[in-house]
């Protein structure tokens, strides 16, 4: 369990910076710009403090950080537009 939280909390900060820099508050299911900019703040952010930190930070952990991120932070606004989008009268 302390290997989840070694892993993550890079991750989390760079998250909570994201929603800051990005104002996410004001607009939480817009895609672009605020998913597109606390999905980059959160992976160059982790990345960075866990290279910082000291743990590993090779390509193939880079890549599928990058799509697990992705998946989490851009995928739930998509499908939250979609779906105010289509609830819409026409």
């Amino acid at each position: 369990m302390f290997g989840f939280f070694t892993t993550a909390w890079p991750f989390v900060v760079g998250l909570l910076l994201g929603w800051v820099l990005a104002r996410a508050w004001r607009g939480p299911t817009r895609v672009v710009p605020v998913g597109l900019v606390v999905w980059g703040i959160t992976l160059v952010g982790g990345i960075a403090l866990r290279a910082i930190s000291g743990q590993g930070v090779q390509l193939s952990f880079v890549i599928v950080t990058a799509l697990v991120l992705a998946l989490f932070l851009l995928g739930w606004r998509s499908v939250v537009r979609w779906t105010l989008r289509s609830r819409r009268p026409a």
